[in-house]
């Protein structure tokens, strides 16, 4: 997909930015992005035309094939690239998960709230995790770590909720 934007309009600029990183689209270059062939991202390039023409942009959107067998190397690689660095993002969240979690145990601090924030804490990464598998059509390889590393994070979850039921109940 292509778009044109006003070269005045930096709010513009910066709705379309947003929404090709919330969708998950590559960024070939200025102003041109690729998708997979998905239903899903079908919807997101949807949603990528209607913002471009709310904000008073042009989009242009084809379907096309890589013509040689290294252009499809490099464009799943690019693909992959960017999914891994998503991976490692929510990998880093999840390890300060985890460490939040070791230090609620450090300060014995086992109330309700705090279990409550906490379970809030990983629905947001495991939300965050099942938007990035979504978008990973070609299994990127930080994904399998990544996973571990949200297990890991549920683990440790179920371990707190245990201790907070051990010690509030009547």
């Amino acid at each position: 997909m292509t778009y044109k934007l006003s070269a005045e309009s930096s709010r513009a600029r910066v709705a379309v930015w947003r929404e090709t990183r919330r969708s998950g689209a590559l960024h070939l270059q200025q102003s041109v992005v690729a998708f997979p062939d998905t239903n899903a991202f079908r919807a997101a390039i949807e949603r990528l035309r209607a913002l471009v023409e709310e904000v008073g942009g042009e989009s242009l959107a084809l379907q096309s094939e890589p013509v040689a067998a290294p252009d499809e190397a490099q464009l799943t690689q690019a693909w992959n690239d960017a999914r891994d660095a998503e991976y490692a993002e929510l990998a880093d969240k999840c390890a300060k998960f985890l460490t939040e979690i070791e230090h609620e145990f450090e300060i014995e601090k086992f109330t309700h709230a705090e279990l409550e924030e906490e379970e809030a804490e990983l629905d947001k990464l495991q939300r965050w995790h099942h938007q990035i598998t979504v978008r990973d059509v070609h299994q990127a390889p930080a994904g399998l770590a990544t996973h571990a590393a949200l297990t890991e994070a549920e683990a440790a979850l179920a371990r707190y909720s245990q201790a907070v039921f051990d010690r509030t109940a009547p």
